[in-house]
């Protein structure tokens, strides 16, 4: 019984993952407003509705990689040892998102990744629906660092460092440096800015 529902979810997941790599594909080779949502539902073959059901809005096609990112600042702080500072715990991760060469850390230069942030840094619609993630990020965080003025403005301070590191990271990228000449920059850059949080 097990068996078809396992299988549904897969063929859902591929048809999924079948919609947004057409999509951004599309998007990458002729830009975001040059792209139609029949466009996206041609190449995919699926129908619109279909494509729909999967992607409410056309910025969801680009932006769905960002959402399994979405509350993780949060969980950081929540699923830390006792004994570690929130900042220290979201500094430690953010660090080790630079050893992996994490894309939202900005510190990864193979070219998609590169095109792909410079088509959402470009693209005012699509910066206006990542500016509401932030915000959902925000919140989750503050609620996680606890309750009042202070939370927020902590959660704010934290997010809005990981914002300016990642989005440097990604500048020195997109002028040509490869992420492994970066890297201890970005390592420099990251311990200095949350040594200026604690």
């Amino acid at each position: 019984m097990n068996e078809p529902t396992g299988l549904r979810a897969r063929k859902k997941q591929r048809t999924r993952d079948t919609i947004a790599d057409a999509a951004v594909s599309l998007f990458l080779e002729r830009g975001f407003d040059r792209v139609s949502v029949n466009d996206i539902a041609a190449t995919a073959d699926v129908s619109k509705p279909t494509l729909f059901r999967y992607f409410p809005t056309k910025e969801d096609l680009v932006l769905h990689r960002f959402t399994d990112h979405l509350g993780e600042a949060a969980r950081v702080v929540r699923d830390r040892r006792p004994d570690v500072d929130p900042v220290t715990a979201l500094h430690r991760h953010f660090l080790a998102g630079l050893e992996r060469y994490d894309p939202v850390t900005g510190l990864n230069d193979h070219p998609e990744v590169v095109a792909f942030h410079r088509l959402v840094f470009s693209t005012p619609s699509l910066a206006g629906r990542l500016a509401q993630y932030r915000i959902e990020d925000e919140e989750a965080l503050a609620d996680a660092f606890g309750e009042g003025i202070r939370a927020r403005l902590r959660a704010a301070q934290v997010l809005a460092v990981q914002r300016v590191l990642a989005r440097a990271n990604w500048q020195k990228i997109a002028d040509g440096r490869t992420a492994r000449d970066v890297h201890p920059e970005a390592v420099a850059d990251a311990d200095y800015a949350f040594d200026q949080l604690k």
